[in-house]
């Protein structure tokens, strides 16, 4: 990129946020914090109206507007692409907001670019798993939650617990959301726990406002799921796979903490990393007789007490045996 057009990304990025660290910059066009400098410089001297404060960033003065930013091409077919995963992802809300603002959008391309994304709308498709469906669909909670988010509002929630098979009423301090395995997850300072807690939001039954605001400092969700990470024992787990078998598990594995393969001889060798060994052995139990344990006590001891239980509920006597 030349430096006319990082300066121009520059302001752009500045436009972007309330305040935006050099350092930040610096790590997204992968230059120093000299030329930072040098090119925040630049745009004052141009007249940008820009303050910096040491140790806290760059802001633009309140007020100060550019005409509407122009799109290249492959920036409106991103945009084009992450609708698609809006649509099906996420609540008719959220995904009727995304296509109005995607009508601003294509509202200042170029009429050649216009017709680039017409054409290629119909050749990109995001499709759901079979046993998907579109999250909390029909109670759009996703934005209600984000909102919260950002007006430090406490929510009522009447949730089901999977666990425990109850429903309770809770009032909660939203955090985060986050997209994992296929569902949408709110993280929340629980008030009828005391602590964080995870709410899948498909399983919240009724969200509402409670009119009640918060005061308590959270720490971001980026903070909170580090921590999670750090606190979680995961365990290292290595199978052999019948290569036989492979295509049959291979869109499963990522689900199980896949970490890397390798080809030994007829079969692939598969390196884990799981936080749950019972889960992990059920899943193993589903393809065991083209696999085998190379790593991992834990899990070895865990399939011997499946299998124990498994035969205890069919006695061998009762076994047909070819």
């Amino acid at each position: 990129m030349n430096r006319i057009d990082r300066i121009s990304a520059i302001l752009i990025q500045l436009q972007s946020r309330r305040v935006v660290k050099a350092s930040d910059i610096a790590e997204r066009f992968d230059i120093s914090l000299r030329t930072v400098y040098r090119d925040v410089k630049t745009l004052e001297e141009a007249g940008v109206p820009i303050i910096g404060e040491a140790g806290v960033g760059y802001s633009i003065m309140d007020g100060y507007r550019l005409p509407p930013v122009m799109f290249t091409r492959e920036e409106a077919t991103a945009f084009l692409t992450a609708e698609k995963f809006v649509e099906k992802l996420t609540d008719s809300e959220t995904s009727a907001n995304y296509q109005s603002a995607m009508y601003k959008v294509k509202a200042v391309l170029r009429s050649a670019d216009k017709h680039a994304l017409e054409d290629i709308d119909s050749n990109i498709a995001v499709l759901r798993s079979r046993n998907h469906r579109p999250e909390d669909a029909d109670h759009n909670t996703l934005q209600p939650i984000l909102n919260g988010i950002t007006n430090k509002s406490v929510l009522g929630l009447d949730y089901f617990a999977l666990h425990s098979q109850e429903h309770t009423t809770r009032h909660v301090e939203p955090v985060g959301i986050f997209f994992s395995e296929g569902k949408w997850h709110l993280i929340a300072f629980c008030r009828l726990r005391n602590d964080y807690r995870d709410f899948r939001v498909d399983r919240i039954k009724k969200l509402y406002t409670t009119g009640l605001k918060f005061e308590q400092e959270h720490p971001t969700l980026k903070q909170y799921l580090s921590q999670v990470a750090k606190e979680q024992k995961l365990h290292t787990v290595v199978i052999r796979v019948d290569s036989s078998a492979c295509a049959f598990i291979d869109s499963q594995k990522y689900y199980s903490g896949f970490v890397s393969q390798e080809n030994v001889g007829n079969a692939v060798q598969m390196t884990f990393l799981t936080h749950s060994i019972e889960g992990f052995a059920r899943w193993y139990l589903m393809f065991g007789d083209k696999a085998s344990i190379v790593e991992s006590d834990f899990l070895k001891d865990k399939v011997r007490t499946i299998l124990d239980g498994v035969l205890k509920n069919v006695p061998v006597d009762n076994l047909q045996l070819t």
